[in-house]
Order: structure tokens, then sequence, then C-alpha cells
């Protein structure tokens, strides 16, 4: 079949969150792709061609919007980009309108020094405990400014959104983070290289305007009195009775203070593109890129998101699935979990997708967002393996999707923004 214009072109974009990964001495040496047994992912790399790609840029260790959207088409300049904050915000449809400040939160556990022990406060919490928090802190904080306000709203495990309100005042995005384990750039959340022993630091204004200092200040004061009031909480005080670590701090990073305006995807790509997304982040950059969404069940609901893509390309050009499970296993240093729910997805997820699609009509592309090396316990600036398989896809004699067969592969190193143009170009040719 000829394909003559982006409408007719099929194609299955996965996303395996934290994908990529280094060499590991509890895999012998091997990476978590490499030890892993992928039976269908051998033979969709079989049926294709594959390469590396860097989604934002040498050099950054992304965080997982900015890189979704590099991955997804979408590169910006010059400090452009809104910020986490704000793309979660709008994912989890809080009140929230141009001037106010979003900010993305971890609750995270600190000693009595206020070192950090935990910066995810064990990952696994109870959405009434998270709740709970957030009620006392909509309560009790009192800024010194009283025209500021603040929302806190809980999302999934320890992921929070703060959004502070001055109102009168167009409150600014330009200051730093008080979570110690991420710089800002360009308005981007990039990981920084750390050591154990961190402390949640000050929100220092980034230039001298009367916004940015407001900003930091109200910032600064909700760091501070929220570090009480978790501390006297009846929520932490029942969860150490129970031998649970406490959610007696919140790290703040990615401020933003409007709405993105970027070009909807299905216009960029001149395509009728869709998705199959599950955390806040992601939901909202499928708003604000106004794709379609398909309800596919939870996070580890594989065979439910693979059927669902498939029957997606009745009525879609492009299904884009995010999975979200190797990149926890990253952060936790897990090599071996990852490597295990790496073959869960290949079984799972790929091997019903398989079973559902005709890979004569449907090309399958698959990368990740970023790495998250197993030994660093975070996001690195290392590639990722890009793979485009399909009949119509000329083959470079692939046999794995691992890291160092996409070395070695036939596309070479892309840029994030890149990946979807060569992928419709490649199953186009």
């Amino acid at each position: 079949m000829k394909i003559t214009n982006n409408l007719d072109v099929h194609i299955i974009y996965v996303l395996l969150d934290g994908i990529g990964d280094l060499p590991h001495p509890d895999l012998k040496g091997a990476t978590p792709l490499s030890y892993a047994k992928t039976p269908n992912l051998d033979k969709i790399a079989s049926n294709g061609t594959i390469g590396e790609v860097i989604s934002v840029g040498k050099g950054i260790a992304p965080q997982s919007d900015i890189a979704v959207f590099n991955m997804l088409g979408y590169k910006f300049q010059n400090s452009t980009y809104v910020g986490r904050g704000v793309i979660e915000a709008i994912g989890i449809g809080i009140d929230f309108k141009n001037g106010d400040l979003a900010l993305r939160g971890n609750f995270a556990t600190v000693n009595d020094e206020k070192i950090i022990v935990d910066r995810r406060a064990g990952r696994k919490i109870e959405k009434e405990d998270t709740l709970g928090i957030a009620r006392e802190l909509e309560e009790k904080i009192r800024f010194s400014d009283p025209k500021a306000s603040v929302v806190v709203s809980p999302t999934i495990g320890h992921r929070v959104i703060v959004r502070i309100r001055c109102e009168g005042q167009f409150l600014s995005p330009d200051i730093s983070n008080t979570d110690p384990a991420y710089a800002r750039i360009d308005g981007m959340g990039v990981a920084k290289a750390v050591g154990d022993y961190l402390k949640i630091e000050k929100s220092l204004p980034l230039n001298e305007s009367a916004g940015a200092k407001l900003s930091a200040s109200l910032v600064n004061e909700f760091t501070e009195q929220s570090l009480q009031i978790m501390k006297e909480s009846q929520v932490n005080k029942t969860r150490m009775e129970k031998g649970k670590k406490l959610l007696n701090s919140i790290l703040l990073r990615d401020a933003g203070n409007k709405f993105p305006d970027v070009i909807p995807i299905n216009q960029l790509h001149e395509m009728k593109f869709s998705c199959i997304v599950d955390m806040p982040v992601e939901i909202g950059i499928a708003n604000v890129l106004k794709m379609k969404t398909f309800s596919a069940g939870g996070l580890t609901d594989y065979e439910e998101k693979a059927r669902v893509a498939a029957q997606a390309m009745d009525t879609q050009n492009a299904i884009y699935v995010h999975i979200k499970g190797p990149d926890e296993f990253g952060h936790d240093g897990d090599a071996i979990g990852k490597m295990k729910n790496i073959e869960e997805i290949d079984k799972l997820f790929f091997g019903t997708l398989l079973d559902n699609i005709d890979t004569s009509k449907v090309a399958i592309v698959v990368s990740g967002d970023h790495s998250t090396p197993c030994i660093n316990k975070s996001h690195s600036d290392d590639p990722v393996p890009v793979l485009v398989s399909g009949n119509s896809v000329k083959k470079d004699g692939t046999t794995r999707f691992t890291e160092e067969q996409a070395k070695k592969g036939g596309m070479g190193l892309l840029a994030g923004a890149d990946v979807i143009k060569m992928a419709i170009r490649l199953v186009k040719s």
C-alpha cells in the first residue's frame, strides 16, 4: 500500500518511562533492558530499525514533563517553557489563572536536623494521609501578605501540587527550587548530581523584579510554616505509631505562572493523535496539546492498555502510550525489580499488542522519555534507545531493543523533538 500523507500512517508510540539505564553489578554488568528476557520486544525489534535519542539536550537530565513534550515533537526555546507545576495543575484541574504560582512538590521525610531522609516519604502513601495534611496546611498557613492564599492538592503517592495566589499581584516563576535535587534551567526542572545529605533549600529570586522577590518570599513562608504544621499534625503522630515514614516536609520545584501557548498536536503532525496516560503530568500534557485520551485501566493494566491502543487504530492515526513502571525502580535503585518489570511489560503489553494488530498496517515506535539508571537513583542525560518497527520499515539487522544495539542502529542519534518526524518518514519510505 502506498502511503501518500500522514493521515495514511498508523503508529502506536510507546514511551517506557525511565527505561534507559547503565550496566549494573546486580545484573552481571548488564542493563535491565539487556538482561531481561523480552521475546516480544525482540520480535518487534527484528522487524525494524533502532537508534538512540537524547530527549531534551546534551548534558540535560530532564524531568518527564519537558522530556515528553520533546518526544512528542515540541522543543521549547529561550525560557518559553511554563514549568511542570503548571502542567500538573492543568492535569488535575486545579483552579489556576495567569499570575498564580504553581509548583510541583514531593511529600518528604526529614529528621530533627531537617536533613532529608526520604525524598518521597516511602513513595506508597495512603491518600487519606496526604489529603489530611493538605487540609491542615490550607487551614493554618497565614502569609504575611493578607491577600495571599494557598491550595495544596495531593495527586498520586508522594506527589503534590501547590498553588499560591496573591490577589492584585502577578507572581513570577523566576525563583529557585526548595527541592535540593533539582535545578531550574530555562523553566525546566533538571536533576542535579547530589550527595546523600540534603536539606531543604531557601527559595531565591533569580532576578531583581518585585514579582520574583514576592514569589520567593511566599514560597519560603509556606515552607517554614508547613514544617511546623506537619510536625504537629495528628496524621504524622498516627504514622509514627504505625512505624510509617512521616509526611513532615514538602519539597518544591518547577514554578510556573501562566498557561502554555502551543500548537495542538494534530496540527503539528497533520495526524489524528491520541494517548493513553495515567499520571497528572501526562494528563496535563494531553490537555495542553488538545490530544484525545483513551481510558485503559490503572498504571499496571498493561494488557488493557495494549488492547485499547490497538482498537484506537480504527479511528486514530497515532496513539501515544505512556508506561510508568521502569522509572520508579530506577529511582529506588532496584535493578532486578526494573528488569522484572520490563519482562512483565514485554509479556503483558507488547505480547497483547502483537496479538491485536497487523504490522503490515500499523507501525510500532518504542522509546523512553529519559534514562533513570539504577546506580544513580535519578534521571540522567544518557541516551535512550528508540525503535521504529513495521513491515514497511527498512530493517537494519536489529534483534533486540537495548542500549548496546541502539548505539549501532541504522537511525543513529536523534533529538527527541525529531523522533515522530523520523518515524513517519521511515514508515512512509
